[in-house]
């Protein structure tokens, strides 16, 4: 069975370039076009796609606005967005408003087929530049410490159970050093106690 297609963009070139990949394979069928979101609701239910090709910019209502209209009326209908600029933000928009995937325009007509296929199968297609970004913006940032590079030695060695002596002796230091990093380590995160250092470092530093 076809899959059915609507395109949502503001260039008409671009509308036909798109009509004319699809007509090239019996596997998916062209069903719509308009230039903009403005009567969204009305096109999905006159058409009723199984995928849409969303644009992002266009005129009076834009994709995003139009994404967030199919995805609260229509949530089965697959809306694979796509753009010529991979602006940050208008990914994480298109994320989370329920997109199933994201394309560049520049994209090799192939890979467009191929992720019309990804997203009506149920997957999340993404050019890889995108899905790139995307993995940046949720990996956990480096922890970032207010301590010295030795300030943090002194507390991960004390945060292990090791004594001041100990911890003077592993780091070839002497009693007196240990003692001063580890004042300069509770001024530096406002604390009074040993306790309180050692749970920072395991709520904050610990890898």
């Amino acid at each position: 069975m076809s899959i059915r297609i609507f395109i949502y963009d503001d260039n008409a070139d671009r509308r036909d370039s798109l009509r004319a990949l699809l007509s090239l394979n019996d596997h998916f069928l062209y069903v719509g076009e308009a230039l903009n979101c403005k009567n969204v609701l009305a096109d999905i239910e006159q058409f009723y796609p199984d995928v849409v090709l969303m644009d992002i910019n266009m005129p009076e209502v834009d994709g995003l606005e139009g994404l967030r209209l199919i995805k609260n009326k229509y949530p089965e209908v697959k809306v694979l967005m796509q753009t010529a600029y991979d602006d940050n933000e208008k990914i994480f928009t298109s994320i989370k408003n329920g997109a199933s995937g994201y394309i560049l325009k520049n994209d090799k007509p192939q890979r467009i087929l191929q992720a019309i296929e990804e997203v009506n199968e149920g997957g999340a297609a993404m050019n890889p530049a995108i899905a790139q970004r995307v993995l940046d913006y949720f990996r956990p940032s480096d922890k970032k410490s207010p301590l010295s590079p030795k300030e943090n030695e002194v507390l991960c060695l004390l945060a292990e159970g090791l004594s001041y002596k100990m911890v003077a002796d592993q780091l070839g230091l002497s009693f007196h050093t240990i003692n001063t990093h580890t004042k300069r380590i509770y001024e530096k995160l406002h604390i009074s106690s040993l306790g309180q250092a050692i749970a920072y470092y395991y709520k904050n530093l610990k890898p």
